[in-house]
């Protein structure tokens, strides 16, 4: 998997959207500011605010003319599971030598006693 040309450690990031949502808290509340504070909005304006066709953001939030995204993400569909498993190869061993080894040099019986 290709990796991206630089990383971010954790602090890193968690620092970036700290100071993301500070910024957008205070734009926010510099906009909602603007709304109630008539001058600051003509200020913003260049100091007279239009009469009939004032679309800027700050009348948008005054007015809750909101307009929400909507992502039309197709569903993923579920990949049937396929399991490939080798074939199983099935062999015993025989070994005559286990079987001819003089009395006394085989391999000791579970029930023994082990000396």
């Amino acid at each position: 998997m290709p990796h991206a040309p630089f990383q971010f450690n954790r602090r890193t990031r968690e620092r970036i959207f700290f100071a993301a949502g500070v910024l957008s808290l205070a734009l926010w509340l510099f906009m909602a500011t603007a709304e109630i504070c008539t001058p600051l909005h003509a200020w913003l304006h260049g100091g007279t605010i239009p009469d009939n066709d004032d679309d800027c953001a700050i009348v948008a939030i005054a007015h809750g003319q909101f307009d929400s995204v909507i992502c039309d993400i197709p569903v993923v569909t579920p990949v049937a599971w396929i399991e490939v498993t080798p074939p199983r190869v099935e062999f015993s061993v025989y070994s005559p030598v286990i079987e001819n080894l003089p009395p006394g040099r085989a391999p000791p019986s579970v029930a023994s006693p082990l000396v």
